[in-house]
C-alpha cells in the first residue's frame, strides 16, 4: 500500500511529507517499508504568525482556532497533493495526517486531553485519498500520555540490536524510546528540545531569526553554570517518572525570561549555549539511567552541530548515530512514522505500546475521513506486526 505521512511537529516551522510503500508479512510479522522520499514546505507566514501568537500561554478565540483548524487543514493538503503527484505518480492510497498540536493538556504527571488542528476534510477532498488524522487522543483516553506515539516504530526498529538501543528524536520538545536488554521497554519525553533555545533566538532577535542557525551562537558562547542549575533544579518536570510528555504549555518564552530574572547582564551567545546544554544535560540524564549503549537521533536538532557535540560529551561511551542508519532520514522519520500509524488504522492494528504510553492496553489510533471514491477497508490484519524493516528507495537514498 502507498501512504503519504504528514508531520508538523512542536516548532511549527514547515509541514513535511514522507511517501512509503507498505506491505506486511503474511507469517513473519515483519511490516516492510520503502522509502520513495519527503517534501516539505514551510507554513505561509500569516499562518505561522496566527499560530504562533495562539499557542499558550497566549489566549485566544474560538474564532481564530477555526480559522487555524482551516488554513492548518489546507496547507497539509496542499502538500498532501504535491507529494502524490511528485512522489507517488499519483497513486497514493491513504494519507496519514498527524495535525498540528496547539495543546497538551498535562497536570501532575497525567495527560487529560491534546489537541491538534489541521481539518483532514481538507485533505480527503484534495487529495481523493482516505485520511486518517487524530492519533493522539485514543490513547489518552485509554489513560496514557498520547505520546510519544512514534515509540511504537522506534521499538519495531530497535528490536534484536545489541546491548541497549536507544532512540532520540530532538524537535520543539526531545523524546526518547528505549530498549533495555531484557526489561520492558520505555518511551517519554526528556524535556526542551529546541523550544527553549528557539525562544531565545527569536527574542534575542526581535522575531528576525527562529532558531540558532548551524548552532553558531551557541559555538560561540559559555555555558553560565549558575543558570543551567536553577533550569536543573527548579524544573519538577524532570523529576516525574516516566511516562511523562510535557510541550510549549510549559517550555515556552515566558518560562525562559521568569528564570532569567535577578541573573544581571548575559551575553545573547552564553544564553544560548546555556540552553543548548540544558537540552543535551536533560536527555543524557534520562538517558544514563537506562544504560543506552546507542543513541539514534532524528529531529531538527540534528542541524545543529553545537547541540550534537554536547550531547556526545553528555552521553560519554554511547555512540551518537544518525536515524539514517536504520533506514530513515533524520528530516523525516517522524512523517515515514505516521505513514506506518496510517496503515495500521486501516487495517485495524494498534499504533500505541501501552508500555510506553501508559495507556489501559493497546488501541486503534485515528479517525478515518472518507475520500473521493467508495471506501473499502481491508481485510482484518490479525497479529500486529513485531518488526520494521526499511528496503532501499527506487533509485538510492531518498531525500530528507
Amino acid at each position: 500500500m502507498r501512504v503519504i505521512g504528514l508531520m508538523s511537529g512542536t516548532s511549527y516551522d514547515a509541514v513535511d511529507a514522507a511517501a512509503a510503500d507498505l506491505e506486511r508479512g503474511a507469517e513473519d510479522g515483519v511490516l516492510r517499508l520503502v522509502p520513495l522520499g519527503m517534501v516539505s514546505e514551510p507554513y505561509p507566514a500569516d499562518v505561522r504568525e496566527a499560530l504562533a501568537a495562539a499557542l499558550p500561554p497566549a489566549t485566544t478565540t474560538l474564532a481564530e482556532v477555526c480559522r487555524l483548524d482551516t488554513r492548518i487543514g489546507q496547507a497539509f493538503a496542499a502538500l498532501a497533493s504535491r507529494a502524490d503527484r511528485e512522489l507517488c505518480a499519483g497513486r497514493a492510497e491513504l494519507i496519514a495526517s498527524h495535525g498540528q498540536t496547539v495543546y497538551h493538556w498535562a497536570e501532575e504527571g497525567r495527560v487529560h486531553g491534546t489537541l491538534q488542528l489541521g481539518e483532514p476534510a481538507w485533505i480527503a477532498e484534495r487529495s481523493g485519498c482516505p485520511v486518517v488524522s487524530g492519533f493522539r487522543p485514543r490513547d489518552v483516553a485509554a489513560g496514557g500520555q498520547g505520546a510519544p506515539l512514534v515509540s511504537l516504530i522506534d521499538l519495531m526498529l530497535l528490536r534484536g540490536r545489541p546491548g541497549v538501543p536507544a532512540a532520540l528524536n530532538i524537535g520543539g520538545i526531545a523524546n526518547v524510546t528505549v530498549l533495555p536488554a531484557g526489561g520492558d521497554p520505555l518511551a517519554f519525553d526528556t524535556g526542551p528540545g529546541n523550544a527553549l533555545i528557539d525562544a531565545a533566538v527569536r527574542e534575542l532577535s526581535s522575531g528576525k531569526r527562529a532558531y540558532d542557525a548551524e548552532g553558531a551562537l551557541a559555538a560561540a558562547g559559555r555555558v553560565h553554570e549558575g543558570l543551567l542549575e536553577r533550569l536543573l533544579s527548579e524544573e519538577p518536570y524532570y523529576r516525574i517518572p516516566p511516562p511523562r510528555t510535557t510541550g510549549k504549555e510549559l517550555f515556552h518564552a515566558g518560562y525562559l525570561r521568569a528564570r532569567l530574572a535577578g541573573l544581571g547582564e548575559l551575553r545573547p551567545q552564553d544564553l544560548v549555549a546555556t540552553l543548548t546544554r540544558l537540552t543535551a544535560r536533560t536527555v543524557a540524564d534520562a538517558l544514563r539511567p537506562l544504560a543506552a549503549t546507542e543513541v539514534f537521533v532524528s529531529g531538527g536538532g540534528v542541524r545543529n552541530p553545537a547541540l550534537m557535540a554536547m550531547l556526545r560529551e553528555e552521553l560519554g561511551s554511547a555512540a551518537v548515530r544518525g536515524s539514517q542508519e536504520l533506514g530513515l532520514p533524520a528530516g523525516a522519520k517522524e512523517a515515514y512514522a505516521f505513514a506506518v500509524l496510517g496503515y495500521l488504522s486501516l487495517h485495524g492494528l494498534p499504533g500505541n505500546d501501552p508500555g510506553c504510553t501508559g495507556a489501559a492496553g493497546p488501541r486503534v489510533l485515528g479517525s478515518l475521513t472518507p475520500g473521493s471514491r467508495p471506501l473499502r477497508l481491508p481485510a482484518p490484519a490479525g497479529r500486529a506486526p513485531h518488526a520494521l524493516t526499511v528496503g532501499a528507495p527506487p533509485g538510492g537514498t531518498p531525500p530528507g
